[in-house]
């Protein structure tokens, strides 16, 4: 009864995507389903101790430290509910700190890269999709879900923005720079046409040679291809091109606000994390430029 409630308040108050309200769902079922086994028949009475068993069980069965935080996240943003519901007085994982997180070194592309990835594509039709395909994932830094699922009524080529409308995410405008509409212009209005042939219904944006809207599979080949030619050592993927759309965003002064928006970030630290790649790199400039450095 209480995830339940709990879940038509994050859908309804919150706005919450379907992606995050099906893992808050299974978190919250299975933390519930933990406090079962251990004879606890009332959730209302769960104690700091019982979190603390249920954490120590789920380091016991192998869940990364990130997978832990986003489960006492979601238990936590439970019991804030049931305090803000009058059912509860103290939340039990108030004073419950989250695993540290050994944070990855950021994975992204320098500028002179970009300009190399984004100048290989030839005039071929698929090469006019391709370089369409390379400009909207670096011009706009959504998710390739994003990409895929975006259909050509998503683009306003006049006003310059693609609407995406994913189910990681609340749909959101994210705006287009000339390139990226002049390739998408190119490839609309023709090499879109010699692909789709007799498959005029199709609403996809992107297609392949069959007509039907590209797969995530036939996304990454792309990429391989494409990373392969420009000369790029390392592996190229749709997020590495997300991230340098965030990276170079931040470095050319913009604010995490608004960079939160253009990813769809429902949660600003998942933006803060591009940080720190700016500030080694203004550590780095400071060292190679102050005297006294």
């Amino acid at each position: 009864m209480y995830t339940k409630d709990f879940i038509e308040y994050l859908q309804k108050e919150r706005k919450m995507s379907k992606n995050t309200l099906e893992a808050y769902s299974r978190d919250i079922l299975e933390f519930m389903a933990f406090e079962g086994s251990r004879g606890m028949s009332d959730i209302l009475d769960t104690s700091s101790t019982e979190i603390i068993a249920f954490l120590h069980n789920l380091k016991i069965a192998g869940k990364s430290a990130v997978t832990v935080n986003r489960k006492l996240a979601s238990v936590r943003a439970f019991f804030n509910y049931l305090i803000e519901a009058g059912l509860m007085k103290n939340n039990p994982t108030a004073n419950i700190k989250s695993p540290k997180i050994e944070r990855k070194e950021i994975e992204y592309l320098e500028m002179d890269e970009i300009d190399k990835l984004l100048a290989t594509p030839d005039d071929s039709v698929k090469g006019v999709r391709d370089r369409a395909i390379l400009e909207v994932l670096y011009a706009t830094g959504i998710r390739v879900s994003e990409l895929i699922e975006a259909n050509v009524e998503d683009i306003n080529l006049r006003m310059g923005f693609i609407t995406c409308t994913g189910e990681q995410s609340n749909p959101r405008i994210v705006p287009l720079g000339r390139p990226s509409r002049a390739a998408l212009e190119d490839y609309i209005y023709d090499g879109r046409k010699k692909l789709v042939k007799e498959n005029t219904a199709e609403k996809a944006l992107f297609v392949n040679y069959y007509g039907k809207r590209i797969t995530r599979q036939g996304l990454w080949k792309i990429l391989k291809e494409y990373g392969n030619k420009a000369g790029i050592e390392h592996r190229l993927t749709p997020n590495i091109i997300r991230t340098s759309f965030a990276v170079h965003m931040l470095q050319n002064g913009a604010d995490l606000k608004t960079l939160q928006e253009l990813m769809g970030h429902e949660d600003i630290t998942a933006t803060q994390v591009y940080l720190s790649v700016t500030k080694n790199r203004i550590k780095d400039v400071y060292d190679k430029s102050h005297p006294r450095a």
